[in-house]
């Protein structure tokens, strides 16, 4: 079973100087949301059927990998500010960004609330408490500027979060310093990182609540109706070698299609070219403006729910949409069980491909997704 880390290597932990099942691919009973049952076929010369996901080909490197002096221990209540030097300050355009309270009691016995902010490649890494009677809109912007101030870095253009009930207190600093907030849990190295920090820096504080419960823990809220204007013609479960996953998302700049990709290195995962990635693709004969409006959602991650039989679509922060249903029979449970297995053996790896027709070459929307379990804080 392949697990995911964020590359260690990238991570500072103390301020530094600013410088299987078989997976099918053909379904022929199960059609896309409400139209008409259809014949789903695989994607010439890229999607493979009946074949298995090997879980040895997808490996993460292991600590001892990587040879690292040995350091003293990191104080835990110390703060970060840290700039890759190698990295130009004007190229890191977007942060990942969360503020939210820890497991952590102060000296008044309440809880402590950190800053935590990122670029996804790691260049740039940021962290500050703060005690829980100034946590308003005033003070994350002023702790905004002071980062740009510190390192020496622009405003971002964008600015990444993850948690919902801070959207009021995000957006309103972000629109004061003419950043466009994004709520998104596309947001996926400030994820890893946070549950590196919980485990390296938040329980070893001397003021560290076993047991507590995050203040605000992510909404999972019932799924809703798909809009008009994001509904496909037909779908299928398909698999794609990691090779041609690769190949799909370099096509995202060179052929300009929608999509995004995955830094799978800075995440600490290895992928063998032969390995096959589970995904779903969705065929309409509006695929341009269909992949188009897809863009714009921040699209995290599908899954199977054998219960309702059905597809199940996140995107931005807390949205979920049924985004394919089928008839539920002992097959087409198998597949999507097979389907969430493959899924769960690449270690959340997935990815979404809107085409013109389902036995094109081509894809005109291409989205590399992966499924993480919410971070321990």
């Amino acid at each position: 079973m392949a697990t995911l880390s964020l590359n260690s290597t990238r991570i500072i932990q103390s301020p530094k100087a600013i410088s299987k099942s078989h997976l099918l691919t053909k379904s022929s009973n199960i059609s896309f949301l409400f139209s008409s049952t259809n014949s789903c076929r695989k994607l010439q010369n890229h999607f493979r059927p009946n074949s298995s996901i090997s879980e040895s080909s997808v490996s993460v490197p292991k600590e001892s990998e990587f040879e690292e002096e040995e350091e003293e221990e990191d104080d835990p209540s110390a703060e970060l500010s840290y700039l890759d030097a190698e990295t130009d300050p004007q190229s890191i355009t977007e942060w990942e960004l969360d503020f939210c309270s820890r497991p952590i009691l102060d000296i008044r016995g309440k809880k402590i609330w950190e800053l935590v902010v990122c670029d996804s490649s790691l260049s740039l890494q940021h962290t500050k408490y703060f005690p829980n009677n100034v946590i308003n809109s005033i003070t994350l912007k002023d702790a905004i500027v002071s980062i740009t101030q510190d390192l020496g870095v622009p405003l971002p253009q964008k600015l990444r979060f993850f948690r919902t009930q801070m959207q009021t207190i995000i957006t309103k600093a972000c629109k004061e310093l003419g950043i466009k907030p994004v709520p998104s849990k596309r947001c996926l190295s400030l994820i890893l990182w946070l549950e590196e920090r919980y485990e390296t820096i938040y329980m070893r504080h001397p003021g560290f609540q076993k047991g507590s419960k995050p203040l605000l823990a992510l909404d999972n809220p019932f799924p809703m109706e798909l809009p008009e204007n994001l509904v496909g013609e037909k779908w299928a479960f398909v698999q794609l070698p990691f090779s041609a996953v690769r190949e799909e998302i370099s096509s995202l700049d060179k052929r300009f299609i929608f999509g995004a990709g995955l830094d799978l290195d800075l995440l600490g995962i290895e992928v063998d070219d032969s390995t096959l990635i589970p995904g779903v693709a969705v065929a309409s004969s509006r695929a341009k403006p269909l992949a188009a409006w897809m863009n714009g959602l921040e699209v995290c991650s599908v899954e199977a729910d054998m219960a309702r039989a059905c597809l199940i679509l996140s995107v931005g922060t807390s949205t979920r949409y049924v985004y394919a249903t089928y008839k539920k029979t002992a097959i087409t449970t198998s597949e999507a069980e097979a389907w969430e297995a493959a899924k769960k053996a690449c270690g959340g790896l997935h990815f979404l491909a809107i085409q013109e027709d389902l036995d094109s070459d081509d894809c005109v929307g291409f989205w590399l997704l992966l499924d993480l379990p919410p971070p321990p804080v």
